[in-house]
Parts: structure tokens; C-alpha cells; sequence
């Protein structure tokens, strides 16, 4: 059995340095409580003040809305309208949630990867 909770740090590292684009603040202070720096929260602010703030910037961008109703329509609408403008989405980490983890809401996250460390075979014994 593959160890997602290695496989979710090792997502984390390759993600830091990225420009990450969440929902609300309660997903930023979960991020950041993980190390995660370079967050942008939305807090309800117009998409295209986040999409003119990203217009021509060369860096990644990872687009972690929730992975709920809401979350998957803002999700869509963030990524047309950034690719529309030439910026470079990565959808690797999204899809690795979505697929291979229960985790549905960003600020949800310490709890559920202290729930996937406690049953990582790679954690055992430490």
C-alpha cells in the first residue's frame, strides 16, 4: 500500500515557492501553519483583482480552493481566466488531493495529515 502521507509531504515541499491561491483566511493560516509561504486568499475579493495582480508573473500557481461545490466552481472560473492570461497553473497537488485523499477543505488540513500520520507505515516506530 503506497504511504499517502509521504507521498502529501512530499507534495508540500514541491509546492512551497509556488504562488497558492486559497479561499478564506482559515486555508491561509492552515498553510502557513505547515510552512507554506507566497498565499494568496481570495476573501470574497472580485477574481479579476487576483487575476490582474497574476498577469504576467512567470512564477507556478496552485489554485487550492475547497474541494467542495463552491470551491470547484471558483476553481474553474480561477483557472480559465488565468490560463487565458498566459499563466502557468499546476494542478498536480489539487489532483492528488482530489483523487488519493478524503480531505475536502483546505483548513482542514493539520487535522487530516495528523490523521494520515498516525497511520503512515513511515511514521511507525518513531
Amino acid at each position: 500500500m503506497q504511504d499517502i502521507y509521504a507521498e502529501f509531504m512530499k507534495h508540500l515541499d514541491e509546492i512551497n515557492g509556488s504562488i497558492i491561491i486559497v479561499e478564506g483566511k482559515k486555508d491561509k493560516l492552515a498553510l502557513e501553519e505547515l510552512g507554506i509561504e507566497n498565499i494568496i486568499s481570495l476573501n470574497r475579493q472580485p477574481l479579476y483583482k487576483i487575476i490582474d495582480r497574476l498577469t504576467g508573473t512567470n512564477e507556478k500557481i496552485i489554485i487550492l480552493t475547497d474541494l467542495d461545490k463552491e470551491g470547484k466552481i471558483l476553481y474553474s472560473k480561477l483557472n480559465s481566466a488565468l490560463q487565458s492570461v498566459g499563466a502557468n497553473i499546476d494542478n498536480h497537488f489539487r489532483n492528488f488531493l482530489f483523487k488519493k485523499t478524503e480531505l475536502r477543505q483546505i483548513e482542514g488540513m493539520l487535522t487530516y495529515l495528523e490523521k494520515l500520520r498516525r497511520n503512515s507505515p513511515s511514521c511507525h516506530g518513531e
